[in-house]
């Protein structure tokens, strides 16, 4: 087995950079080329004798380096900037493309790590920031870390074509969860899940999102034309329901629902589906 060709600092930095948005990259080319600038044309007293040689000598060396990093940095600054916008391009068309398909058979012929990319576009498209960790091939662990009003939510995607996700996948995300204190979990597969494992899932702020339900999401997330003749989700909560988090108090789903009277008549809200047996409700943040 071949091993792994070692990046270089240049190319983990322009990496990096290549995580961020296109025009944070870019400022912070622009910053670091001011102040480098500014540090490679400053004077340096030179001493000759005496305990202020060694900081002389510190500051020739830092300059020099300065003198170097003023074009560098902001340079692999702007090739991370634009590879940020190449990679958000390819994000943009995996999903634009799973969406107008509209079958789940577009889903099964991904790689799994264009099923990650496209996944985390979605979450991007509903508000979140992503955090493209990597489960270091198909099935691997966390792939992507999720933040959104202050909470951190961690996912699995599973790009199996014929085999049902199971419980484990479930029980392990959850784990994580616990030991990272996430505020809840999901776990994306382009098939089914079992029946244990959506039973484990309920009550443990575990969403679960099977092929059929993300291409929905995916459909109600695009802005192109959509496919002719497949049945259009008719109402909010089938495209946000996966997205829902259960009943803390009894586990049962919720469901969204609009004020008839009182002082918030009219706004809508998230109510438990077991009512009158459970009067839990939750603002729809």
């Amino acid at each position: 087995m071949a091993r792994k060709k070692k990046s270089s600092p240049a190319e983990d930095f322009v990496g990096v950079v290549a995580l961020m948005p296109w025009w944070l990259g870019l400022m912070i080319g622009v910053v670091s080329y001011i102040m480098l600038h500014r540090l490679a044309n400053s004077a340096v007293v030179v001493s000759p004798i005496g305990p202020d040689l060694a900081g002389s000598l510190v500051g020739i060396f830092t300059r020099a380096l300065a003198q170097a990093g003023q074009y560098l940095v902001p340079l692999l600054c702007l090739i991370g900037a634009g590879v940020s916008v190449l990679g958000r391009r390819k994000r943009t068309k995996l999903l634009d493309g799973v969406a107008n398909s509209g079958n789940t058979d577009a889903l099964g012929a991904m790689t799994w790590l264009e099923f990650e990319q496209m996944t985390g576009e979605w979450f991007r498209r509903q508000g979140y920031a992503i955090n493209e960790v990597g489960g270091a091939g198909p099935d691997g662990g966390i792939d992507l870390v999720l933040h959104k009003n202050g909470e951190k939510f961690l996912v699995q995607c599973k790009q199996w074509r014929s085999i049902k996700v199971g419980v484990g996948v479930v029980r392990e995300l959850y784990g994580v969860m616990t030991a990272e204190r996430a505020s809840g979990g999901f776990v994306v597969t382009s098939g089914t899940f079992t029946d244990d494992a959506k039973k484990f899932a309920q009550g443990r702020n575990v969403e679960l999102l099977d092929g059929a339900m993300l291409i929905h999401a995916l459909r109600a997330a695009s802005p192109g034309p959509q496919p002719s003749g497949l049945k259009q989700p008719n109402a909010p909560e089938e495209i946000q329901q996966p997205m829902i988090r259960p009943c803390h108090v009894c586990g049962s789903k919720m469901v969204r629902r609009t004020a008839k009277r009182g002082a918030n008549a009219g706004q809508a809200f998230l109510g438990c589906s077991g009512y009158p047996g459970c009067k839990t409700t939750r603002p729809i943040s």
